[in-house]
């Protein structure tokens, strides 16, 4: 790892922290894209590596910050960790089969899809 590399990794784990403690979202709005974009990996090895994160309690403490605040529905998220380990199972064995090109054309329409909806939905 260069220190360039080390840098923009650091940065981007700051923004994907702040914008994931700020608004829900880090790992596919953030990481994803500047791992392919500034650090060249596949589409593959970025949403492998972005999966990573989450395997530690990354964000502990923001998650710790809303129950406190009385803003974390446990029974909510209790049942979105099962769902979300089964889920990252089934799509992880799914997307290692679509060719890196394409799942990243998969990848950008999901965001583009979801980024209208939350600006132009009611």
């Amino acid at each position: 790892m260069t220190v360039t590399q080390f840098i923009i990794l650091l940065l981007t784990g700051l923004l994907a922290g702040f914008a994931s403690g700020a608004m829900g979202v880090g790992g596919g709005i953030i990481i994803v894209p500047s791992l392919v974009f500034l650090l060249g990996l596949s589409q593959h090895e970025a949403q492998g590596t972005s999966l990573g994160v989450l395997v530690l309690p990354v964000v502990a403490l923001g998650a710790w910050n809303y129950y406190r605040n009385g803003y974390l529905n446990v029974r909510f998220a209790l049942v979105l960790v099962i769902a979300f380990f089964i889920g990252s199972l089934i799509g992880s064995e799914v997307a290692i089969h679509i060719p890196d090109r394409i799942l990243r054309k998969i990848f950008g329409g999901v965001v583009l899809v979801l980024a209208l909806k939350m600006i132009f939905g009611k």
